[in-house]
């Protein structure tokens, strides 16, 4: 014959085991969740913000800007928060927007 309370140990494994399956999926559900980059809306060129700081997705059109240098984009961007190779990425500048990697804008602080 088996040992009684070995059996009670066993039960009570099973039921915390099952419990923990069935927890498992909704915990994971209700934590946070952290944004990335591809979630962050972009920065709109016709924003207030954008607007008052000449912002472009494309750098070679803010030539014309007299703050703008030869080679400036937002990707070399001391303020610009995206990984090597992200088309969109994170702004200091955008909080909460994230801007075209071959951006500009006149905040642009080359990367030390």
């Amino acid at each position: 014959m088996s040992d009684p309370a070995e059996s009670q140990a066993r039960r009570r494994f099973l039921t915390l085991a099952l419990a923990g399956v069935v927890a498992a999926p909704i915990a994971t559900s209700l934590l946070p969740r952290f944004a990335h980059a591809e979630d962050l809306p972009h920065v709109d060129p016709n924003d207030a913000t954008a607007k008052a700081l000449s912002y472009t997705e494309d750098a070679t059109t803010a030539a014309s800007n007299p703050t703008y240098k030869p080679g400036s984009a937002c990707a070399s961007c001391l303020f610009y928060q995206g990984k090597a190779g992200d088309e969109y990425g994170p702004c200091q500048i955008f909080p909460g927007k994230a801007v075209h990697a071959k951006g500009w804008c006149a905040s642009y602080n080359k990367k030390a």
